[in-house]
């Protein structure tokens, strides 16, 4: 398969809009799944766990096919780039999901998402495998190497973040509680913060468009709902500490 460039800009330049659409669309309310379903929830709906996994698992199986199917380059860093990015929907369809006690999704937003996660999926992949242009230098340059390390420090601290919110309440529990421990001490949305870290350390790390643009989308998208979320906590809880931010540190 060669480079579709332009399909590349294309699918780079969607992830872009559709993430200043979401937040502009989404400036006074978030999308209606989690805490923010409303009171009457939507007729159709999946269970969370089966959800997550059907929606992310795209992501993952889209540049594993990938790879399978291209004839193999002598530059194996691209295989690092792209495993990377599959370790990161790996950990979030095969064992994130199987760890989550949230409301049912709306099969429309299941959908919507898993239809992403095709589009996002298939970009990385086919950037990476057939577009991008390395020589051997770039994977011992400091890029690279920056990008990775960032990379796996935010999936850190996203992985810990959700590991705290899963021991917050027993099973079947469904009142919300104040998350301490780790950057939570700090930020309301620690998880969130960790997984935005992730994808611009991976969009210096391949130094591309296409990994930019989901990094943008990704900001756009779950940077809100971190805002959210700290407001949620500020009204629900009179003792919730005054100091902490929503997504920065010491910032916002």
């Amino acid at each position: 398969m060669h480079c579709h460039q332009d399909l590349v800009s294309f699918l780079g330049c969607g992830l872009i809009l559709a993430g200043v659409w979401h937040l502009v669309y989404h400036k006074k309310s978030q999308s209606s799944y989690g805490r923010y379903m409303a009171q009457s929830p939507p007729a159709r709906t999946v269970p969370a766990r089966l959800a997550w996994f059907l929606q992310e698992m795209p992501a993952f199986i889209i540049p594993l096919l990938l790879i399978l199917t291209t004839h193999k380059s002598t530059i194996m860093g691209k295989y690092m780039l792209l495993g990377t990015f599959c370790v990161h929907y790996f950990q979030r369809t095969f064992v994130y999901s199987l760890l989550m006690r949230g409301k049912p999704f709306p099969l429309s937003v299941m959908v919507a998402a898993g239809l992403f996660c095709s589009l996002n999926g298939f970009l990385q992949g086919h950037y990476l495998l057939h577009c991008a242009q390395f020589d051997d230098e770039w994977f011992t340059g400091y890029c690279f190497k920056i990008g990775l390390l960032l990379f796996y420090i935010g999936m850190t601290i996203n992985i810990h973040s959700d590991f705290i919110l899963h021991n917050l309440r027993k099973p079947k529990e469904v009142i919300y509680k104040i998350p301490t421990g780790g950057l939570f001490e700090y930020v309301s949305g620690a998880n969130y913060l960790g997984e935005i870290v992730e994808w611009f350390g991976y969009a210096v790390a391949t130094w591309s468009f296409p990994a930019l643009s989901f990094a943008l989308f990704t900001l756009c998208f779950i940077g809100p709902r971190a805002y959210y979320h700290h407001r949620f906590y500020l009204e629900k809880f009179k003792d919730y500490p005054k100091f902490r931010k929503a997504l920065v540190p010491f910032i916002f």
